[in-house]
């Protein structure tokens, strides 16, 4: 029987098998969505499989880990304070309310958690496009505390997405205002497309913007808002079908641009 244990573990939204050492060194790791053993030592080989065989599923390939890409290399050498990837939907809003919950009761509901209600929704749905070789960043600061909610990144191009609560409210789109319920009219798109072109200029692409609305009970859009996509957070899953506008590489290579903080900064 073999002494190397096996250890499951998430990197970068993937399931990974680690097979260790007794001493706890990795010495290789099985990828089940790329169906790909890598180990480190070619001496090692017999001794991994047996110990990775209750876990293999079908034919798998056995080899040294690929070389890495220069996306790969950029995001290898991030800082770990600078590195965006890891935010979650909200960042900001759970931060915030970590540092001050606000009283135990209120008159009305705190506005922060419905806009991190918002954002949490659309980064799920967003979230779930990973598969299909696009990747979301989250809760991206920008300079003068303003923040870009969700970026998406994929074959059909980049989008900048802002989240709004609108649940079981009438929407009112009259570009650049947007009214929920009852409540007056603010020029919220002036915002969106703010995003989208600060977005551009940081990343030197072009960024699309979007606006995501959460449940809303009516959207009632007069005419089409110049340069924003209005939505509904579960007709976001129709983004992935644009057509192809970026290659695999372009797309890795926006990734790793994107989640540097330092490439906001500097905006």
């Amino acid at each position: 029987m073999t002494a190397m244990r096996v250890v499951p573990a998430w990197r970068h939204g993937r399931e990974r098998l680690y097979v260790c050492l007794p001493d706890g060194r990795n010495i290789a790791w099985y990828d089940r969505e790329a169906a790909r053993v890598n180990v480190l030592g070619e001496d090692r080989r017999d001794e991994v499989l047996e110990a990775l065989g209750p876990f293999l599923t079908g034919p798998v390939t056995v080899g040294p880990p690929p070389v890495p890409t220069p996306a790969e290399l950029a995001r290898l050498s991030l800082h770990p304070d600078d590195d965006l990837a890891p935010n979650r939907p909200g960042e900001a809003h759970l931060i915030a309310l970590d540092r001050d919950p606000g009283p135990a009761r209120r008159f009305r509901p705190d506005p922060r958690r419905r806009a991190l209600a918002a954002e949490e929704t659309v980064g799920v749905a967003l979230d779930g496009l990973d598969g299909a070789g696009w990747h979301t960043l989250h809760s991206l600061p920008l300079p003068g505390g303003d923040r870009i909610h969700h970026l998406l990144i994929g074959p059909g191009g980049l989008f900048a997405v802002y989240a709004l609560y609108a649940r079981r409210q009438r929407v009112r789109v009259a570009d650049p205002e947007v009214a929920l319920g009852r409540r007056a009219a603010q020029p919220l798109l002036r915002r969106v497309r703010a995003d989208a072109d600060r977005a551009s200029y940081a990343l030197t692409a072009e960024v699309r913007a979007v606006l995501a609305l959460v449940g809303p009970a009516e959207v009632s859009v007069a005419v089409p808002p110049r340069g924003v996509r209005v939505l509904r957070d579960e007709e976001l899953a129709g983004l992935a079908r644009q057509g192809g506008v970026l290659k695999p590489a372009d797309v890795e290579a926006l990734h790793a641009l994107a989640r540097d903080r330092r490439t906001w900064a500097r905006l």
